[in-house]
């Protein structure tokens, strides 16, 4: 009788995984050129560091569908870090990443923004068993936590209703959704910044319908405006920023995931 061979224990440092391919590194390079961003050396490291956690443990569990580390360098890292700029502009020094996943775009961001911290959240135990070991293994633990629990669950803590000064999310929901779930997290004037592709502006009509409930604010679509011959995966590619306003959110909101999906903005 064949019996399955147990499944090697999952590498808790970055030492213990293979290094990245050229091709990845050269993708990388020239990404951080078409967007204008000088890494200092630790920041490029912990930003590798996490690429070759990420490939490994992506062996054993679904974190991307993303196979190709050249394409990692790409479709998630450059992705993520196009929010460098409006997180530095508006001068964050903490920011909320649901439903992170793989890490992105938390984990990268919180690296290459300096002095900031981070709570990367997601509802899946193994992906939060994969953030915890990231972050620990390329040293941002005194800056990064991570909590295996939903946005729903965050918005009824007072430690953390109207605590955030940036919610970020990627690939997550429809926009009106995401304004849902980050409004009664951020501070009054806070920032939610979620990434969209080409039919972002298809989506405003409804996200203006939710933010006038949650308490108003302000929305701008703002186009990456990188060399498509380098960036090409990100073609059309947008960050959606949608700016909180000043009136109070009702305890109501965000409403249950079921009245969601029933009652739709």
């Amino acid at each position: 009788m064949c019996l399955d061979r147990p499944r090697d224990p999952l590498p808790t440092s970055v030492d213990a995984c293979p290094p990245l391919p050229t091709e990845y590194h050269d993708s990388l390079d020239r990404a951080l050129g078409a967007l204008g961003l000088i890494l200092d050396p630790g920041v490029r490291q912990a930003i590798d560091g996490h690429v070759r956690l990420l490939v490994a443990w992506n062996a054993a569990i679904n974190l991307t569908s993303v196979r190709d580390p050249a394409q990692i360098a790409i479709r998630h890292v450059a992705d993520s870090l196009t929010a460098v700029g409006p997180l530095q502009q508006a001068e964050v020094d903490a920011i909320l990443d649901l439903g992170s996943g793989g890490g992105f775009p938390g984990l990268p961001l919180a690296a290459a923004v300096p002095g900031v911290e981070a709570l990367l959240v997601d509802s899946v135990g193994k992906k939060t068993q994969f953030l915890e070991v990231a972050v620990n293994a390329v040293g941002l633990a005194s800056r990064v936590r991570v909590g295996a629990v939903r946005a729903e669950a965050l918005a009824a803590d007072r430690r953390h209703r109207e605590r955030w000064p940036a919610v970020t999310v990627r690939a997550v929901a429809p926009l009106a959704e995401l304004v849902e779930l980050a409004f009664p997290l951020l501070v009054p004037g806070g920032l939610l910044i979620a990434w969209k592709s080409a039919n972002a502006e298809a989506e405003q009509a409804a996200a203006g319908r939710a933010i006038d409930a949650l308490g108003g604010g302000s929305i701008e679509v703002r186009r990456t405006g990188v060399d498509d011959a380098v960036l090409g995966e990100l073609a059309g590619h947008c960050l959606v920023l949608v700016r909180r306003g000043g009136r109070a959110v009702a305890p109501a909101y965000p409403r249950d995931p079921a009245v969601r999906r029933r009652q739709p903005w």
